[in-house]
């Protein structure tokens, strides 16, 4: 188990550190491997709070969250790093991962509560979507994006949301 978070964990921060290198930020890693370490630890040195850095802690924070969800009369913890999206449809939350579609209880502000801190941005009044989820993006019709998601499938990002979609990916 410590070897797999090891390696997320690193995955994580080899994300973070390569986007602030590409806007000029200068990061140091200090990587101790040793057998007498009971767990995992990561400790951030910085010269001040900022958003580059709360991204850091974000991401790592994600690597343990779950959420309770259900399918078919069964509740189950997930791995929030699995969803893809998130939909609300007729009063109901639905959660899609790779494999399956689950439900559950959270309204969608609460689950964008819960999520948006991360990886995650509201795209419509109905829907949020996991950034590390998307394989490519395109202009669509009245200035809404269409998203082509790892798995395939395709959502649309409403209007109100599409400049904020460019700015977080780093398109605009």
């Amino acid at each position: 188990f410590f070897g797999n978070l090891c390696f997320v964990v690193l995955h994580c921060i080899k994300t973070c550190v390569t986007l602030m290198e590409k806007e000029g930020i200068p990061v140091k890693i200090t990587i101790d491997i040793d057998e007498k370490y009971a767990e995992t630890q990561v400790d951030i040195h910085c010269r001040q709070l900022d958003t580059e850095t709360e991204k850091i802690i974000a991401t790592l924070r994600m690597l343990n969250q779950q959420l309770m969800v259900s399918k078919e009369e069964e509740n189950h913890l997930l791995d929030v790093t699995k969803i893809i999206y998130v939909e609300a449809v007729e009063r109901k939350t639905f959660v899609y991962t790779a494999e399956d579609v689950y439900e559950s209880k959270l309204r969608l502000y609460e689950m964008e509560e819960r999520l948006c801190a991360g990886n995650f941005m509201r795209i419509s009044k109905s829907c949020l979507v996991n950034l590390r989820q998307i394989k490519s993006l395109r202009n669509d019709v009245e200035r809404k994006i269409r998203l082509t998601l790892k798995n395939g499938e395709q959502i649309v990002v409403s209007r109100q949301y599409a400049d904020e979609m460019k700015k977080r990916l780093g398109v605009m």
